[in-house]
């Protein structure tokens, strides 16, 4: 049986929990709104699953609950902020916020985040700038703790998964991506794993350097591995992005995984770019959308599923959601039930069942 819950009760849940942890109200609100947009979009590992973790975090001390970013350098069109471990979602939107008001000045914005928190779920950030008709990149890297993923023809784990996020206007629609450069996400192998379930394929590596499907190896000790985004066939270009994925975000931020520290946070990298102060906005989306149809009008290996552009599917479900109910994964809020009765914040309703 499926639960389904109001989008803006999920919403008021999680900021009253975070809000009861310390969390300032301005920062709950930002928190809560980002991880009900990963549910939303069907990111399921990077929604509301979070909240547990972060509310643990608050109370450990180790997310920081006010304040703001130390500006480290700023030339305008760029800008370094050590972000403090102040909660990732209110750091992302902060920059983004402050991009899209340079943009009146510059024709490209980027920001470097070091010693962020969490971020939580990429994708849910993209809309927000595709909508005022920019194009969009943002990465994310942890180098604190959790490097899982090993580099392609090694068995040790040095990295972490990694995510590339995107997306750009179209004259009808958008497109938007969230992949991460390994196999798989720590956050699904961990749901695995704890469900004693499988991975859908052979994602991973023993200690040994044999690739299995059993997600429990990525956290024994020897510990296994997770691979590159391609596998055993493939994982050589998995590999070579998630190198880059450092690059843009420890390597411009100064700070990485050569300075570990035992605290979960990331280092981020956001860039803007506004296609009218280059090849101007209308070739942008003439061109944009002409490759975009085309793929779409493209012949079909399987007529029952036609070609779909990147966060189409996301976004469909969006609307579904917000029109008919959120669907959680079935041990997100039964996690919360004793947190949430101890802190005296009524559980979400559930508004059907199927």
């Amino acid at each position: 049986m499926t639960l389904r819950y109001r989008a803006e009760d999920l919403r008021a849940f999680a900021f009253d929990l975070l809000c009861k942890k310390g969390l300032h109200s301005d920062m709950a609100g930002t928190v809560a709104d980002v991880l009900l947009e990963g549910d939303l979009l069907g990111h399921t590992t990077h929604g509301l699953q979070l909240l547990k973790p972060y509310l643990k975090e608050l109370e450990a001390g180790t997310m920081a609950t006010e304040g703001n970013p130390v500006v480290v350098k700023d030339h305008g069109m760029s800008v370094l902020w050590d972000g403090c471990y102040l909660p990732g979602p209110w750091l992302v939107i902060r920059a983004i916020d402050v991009g899209l008001e340079r943009m009146n000045s510059y024709p490209v914005f980027t920001a470097s985040i070091k010693q962020s928190h969490h971020i939580a779920c990429l994708e849910a950030y993209l809309e927000r700038v595709i909508k005022r008709g920019y194009l969009i990149l943002l990465t994310a890297s942890d180098p604190c703790v959790g490097a899982k993923v090993s580099p392609f023809g090694g068995r040790t784990p040095v990295y972490t998964p990694n995510p590339i996020a995107a997306g750009w206007p179209l004259k009808d629609g958008l497109v938007m991506l969230d992949i991460s450069m390994s196999t798989t996400t720590i956050g699904l192998s961990l749901r695995l794993n704890r469900q004693k379930k499988r991975l859908p394929g052979q994602w991973a590596l023993d200690a040994e350097g044999r690739p299995t499907d059993d997600p429990s190896v990525i956290f024994q000790e020897p510990s296994g591995s997770i691979q590159p985004l391609g596998g055993v066939e493939l994982g050589h270009k998995g590999f070579a992005l998630g190198l880059l994925v450092e690059a843009l975000t420890s390597g411009l931020c100064g700070f990485g995984r050569k300075h570990t520290a035992e605290r979960w946070g990331e280092t981020v990298f956001l860039m803007m770019v506004d296609p009218d102060a280059l090849g101007g906005r209308e070739g942008f989306l003439e061109e944009a959308s002409w490759t975009a149809e085309a793929c779409l009008n493209a012949e079909p290996v399987d007529n029952n599923n036609p070609v779909r552009l990147p966060g189409q599917a996301a976004l469909a479900k969006k609307r579904r959601y917000l029109k008919s109910g959120v669907e959680l994964e079935p041990d997100i809020l039964p996690s919360l039930e004793e947190l949430s009765g101890s802190l005296g914040v009524a559980m979400p309703e559930v508004i059907s069942a199927v």
